[in-house]
């Protein structure tokens, strides 16, 4: 196309200078509509009244006024600190999970154990899939109903929120987890009869001479009767992943009943180190029972047990580094260290590290001189055992500062446990029904508030406060790493938030 030659005109001069505007010198009548650089958004005198000062109508300026003269939505809501009004319900926000599923039982469970699996370690594809045991807790009229659960999971996907930010961070990848993440979760279970409400449950896993086997899996029931059973839960076990394998009513029956305890018991745990089976229970009048299983299959227990609690032996666990050492944690507000190899039956070591009842204890798994507790008033706390001191023959009971403490939570502390790889991590439930979540490496600034966002009393080191009813027990999968499982009053829950 021909490039069209400019028109001269007399009135066209030399640049503008500075602050200058051409001067229109056609007709009126030619030119066009009145077209105001300027143009505002309000075309009548009436709309811009209508408006007000700041452009927007009143009413709508006069409601921003009065919400941000509201107190109550300026702060921030702390579940266990804060009390919901009438009417009013807490809801999780999904762009803070990975995962977030719940599971209903007919029967709340007090306590549950994760099962190891064979479908490998550190897993991160979706859906996800876990194995577990858990003891019911029926009402009295209806005690018969009490169940040992073994339960599978499966088909666990990601909430929709951070599924739809991974497809739009990644649109040209065609493997993005199609059949994977349509996926509906899936429960399925196996039920054992109990004669008596769940307190505690824990299993063990061994592998069996034979290599070509699974690995062999027992669970230890305390229950509130004081019995505590022992069963072998590998068939059922293998049972949800080879159709068509039925469970014998044999193979759910106990392969052993232990009836040392007098009174009923919360304190249980199996040694890690020890593959054919050692087994620690602990009951209400203070005592600690040792079973062991020989090569023949018969479970045995000590006739004289372990004392110097002047309280209830609430929780107890081996050292995972020493096969012949464990830890309890009482009512009197003590730890005690034992050692079995002593024929003494007492403790080595005994530190006073509450003045309310301990609850919960938990023994780090990656730097084994670390101790963590719970107690009653709701503090919660990490030891170094090596500051931790007594003599040959017998233990001196001493106070003893703690590496770290914390008393966020303002009711009791009902479960702890370390990250099973990463020793700065913790997981922490309490009866103000949230499970919370830390890190151990964020240190106080001394020039710096120990607030959090200007939140009085949440500490640096808080990462996640995750809300459930009535939570009384959680554990942290071994091999999909950051999710937590956890029990409460109303069920199950699975989750992983994206701060771990």
């Amino acid at each position: 196309m021909a490039k069209r030659p400019a028109e001269d005109s007399e009135d066209q001069g030399g640049p503008l200078k500075a602050g200058d505007r051409p001067v229109h010198t056609g007709s009126d009548a030619a030119a066009g509509p009145f077209e105001d650089e300027f143009d505002d958004e309000f075309e009548s005198e009436d709309e811009i009244l209508e408006a007000g000062v700041d452009g927007r109508p009143d009413e709508e300026r006069e409601a921003e006024e009065k919400w941000d003269a509201m107190d109550v939505d300026q702060k921030a809501f702390i579940p266990g600190r804060d009390k919901l009004a009438a009417g009013e319900s807490l809801s999780p926000d999904p762009s803070a999970y990975e995962l977030l599923h719940n599971v209903t039982t007919t029967w709340p469970c007090l306590s549950f154990d994760i099962v190891p699996d064979q479908l490998g370690a550190n897993r991160k594809a979706y859906p996800a899939t876990l194995y577990t045991v858990a003891g019911t807790q029926a009402e009295s009229r209806k005690a018969s109903q009490n169940e040992l659960m073994v339960m599978k999971l499966s088909g666990l996907g990601r909430t929709h929120l951070r599924r739809d930010e991974d497809e739009s961070d990644d649109d040209d990848d065609d493997d993005d987890d199609d059949g994977e993440e349509n996926t509906d979760p899936i429960l399925e279970t196996k039920s054992i009869p109990l004669p008596s409400t769940t307190n505690r449950i824990r299993t063990h896993q061994y592998s069996p001479q034979n290599a070509s086997r699974s690995p062999m899996t027992h669970t230890a029931t305390m229950l509130e009767n004081s019995c505590v059973l022992i069963h072998d839960v590998t068939p059922h076990l293998t049972s949800f992943d080879n159709p068509g394998t039925t469970v014998a009513p044999q193979q759910s029956k106990p392969i052993a009943t232990l009836t040392m305890h007098g009174t009923e018991g919360y304190a249980i745990d199996w040694a890690p180190l020890v593959p054919q089976g050692k087994l620690l229970t602990g009951d209400n009048d203070g005592k600690i029972f040792h079973t062991t299983c020989t090569e023949g299959g018969k479970w045995t227990s000590d006739t004289e047990p372990y004392t110097g609690h002047q309280g209830s032996v609430e929780d107890i666990q081996w050292s995972p580094s020493e096969r012949n050492v464990f830890a309890s944690a009482s009512s009197d507000g003590t730890v005690k260290i034992w050692d079995v190899r002593l024929k003494t039956h007492e403790p080595a070591v005994s530190v006073q590290v509450s003045e309310t009842d301990l609850n919960v204890i938990s023994w780090s798994r990656q730097t084994t001189h670390l101790l963590a507790t719970g107690a009653d008033d709701g503090q919660w706390a990490v030891w170094d055992l090596r500051h931790w001191k007594g003599s040959s023959d017998k233990a001196i009971t001493s106070q003893s500062r703690p590496a770290a403490s914390f008393n966020f939570h303002k009711e009791q502390i009902t479960s702890i446990e370390w990250h099973p790889t990463d020793d700065s991590i913790m997981a922490v439930a309490a009866g103000d029904n949230t499970l919370t979540l830390w890190d151990l490496s964020v240190e106080f600034d001394d020039e710096e508030s120990k607030d959090t966002a200007g939140i009085r009393g949440v500490p640096p080191q808080l990462l996640f406060v995750h809300y459930m009813e009535m939570v009384k027990e959680l554990h942290w999968h071994p091999q999909i790493p950051g999710c937590v499982m956890v029990t409460g009053g109303n069920g199950f829950g699975v989750f992983k938030t994206i701060s771990v």
